[in-house]
């Protein structure tokens, strides 16, 4: 019976690369992830447990809390799910057209990136406000965006699309047109093909982009501000409900939203990322 040296049998896991390195590298990582995430959220978790099992269940169960924890992840979610359909869209488009001003189509998706986020809320809130060039035009039809959680909505896909279309298309551009041009010749519909083609090489990429502008959207405080009304009750998100416990100098009361906010992200997007390596076993 051949035995296995120890040394080998610790590695042999490992996969190779043409770099060494790897232990000094492993210790960079966990250092750069320990200073810059662990131990902020350690701080995080030890500041909002200053207050005591019973005071962080009243913050956690006060009406205001709940209500804007539940316009926050509920636009976040929202705004992910059409930027999904949309991004795909977009990013369908700059792949397989060519067309003049493609490439300005192009770069105008990466402008939510450059622009500050205020300057971004201040123009939203301008062109879907009542007197608006876009608002004025929805009044007579009874649909009011600005000051509302609409208005959220909106505010929110327009910072989550690049997220959506950057990660969408470097995966569409492997995909040869040959394939989709088999399927036509064997007979398949276009709705068929683009169901048993495109959307499985395509669902990792597609997951990853709703992670991605869902996250984003979670956390977002400058686009949205000016245009949701910031109304108790009604278009309150939770990051402004934590800088006004912060104003209020409630440092607790504030990292308890927080938490709460980090305890309800962290389980949604291990969700899906357990449906985004599903979805690479079932269509890798």
């Amino acid at each position: 019976m051949t035995t296995v040296p120890a040394s080998a049998a610790r590695w042999r896991f490992r996969t190779p690369s043409v770099i060494p390195g790897f232990g000094l590298a492993l210790g960079f990582a966990l250092v750069y992830l320990t200073l810059v995430i662990l131990i902020p959220l350690s701080g995080l978790a030890w500041r909002s447990a200053s207050l005591g099992p019973a005071d962080f269940l009243a913050i956690a169960t006060d009406e205001r809390t709940l209500k804007a924890l539940r316009i926050s992840f509920g636009a976040s979610l929202i705004a992910a799910a059409v930027n999904v359909v949309f991004g795909t869209i977009v990013a369908w488009v700059l792949v397989r057209y060519r067309f003049p001003g493609r490439r300005i189509v192009d770069a105008m998706v990466d402008l939510p990136f450059a622009l500050p986020t205020a300057v971004a809320g201040i123009a939203l809130t301008t062109l879907y406000a009542p007197n608006g060039w876009i608002g004025s035009l929805l009044a007579p039809l009874g649909v009011k965006v600005a000051y509302t959680p609409l208005g959220i909505v909106v505010a929110l896909i327009f910072i989550g699309l690049p997220f959506v279309v950057r990660t969408v298309q470097p995966v569409m551009e492997e995909i040869d047109k040959e394939v989709e041009e088999a399927a036509a010749t064997l007979g398949a519909g276009r709705f068929q093909t683009i169901r048993r083609v495109l959307a499985p090489g395509l669902a990792p990429a597609v997951i990853t982009g709703f992670a991605l502008a869902f996250a984003r959207a979670v956390g977002e405080y400058g686009s949205v501000i000016f245009i949701a009304g910031n109304l108790p009750y009604v278009s309150e998100i939770a990051p402004l409900l934590i800088v006004i416990r912060l104003e209020e100098y409630d440092y607790a009361g504030a990292t308890a939203v927080a938490a709460i906010m980090l305890v309800i992200a962290f389980t949604m997007l291990l969700v899906i990322n357990l449906l985004q390596a599903w979805s690479r076993r079932r269509y890798g």
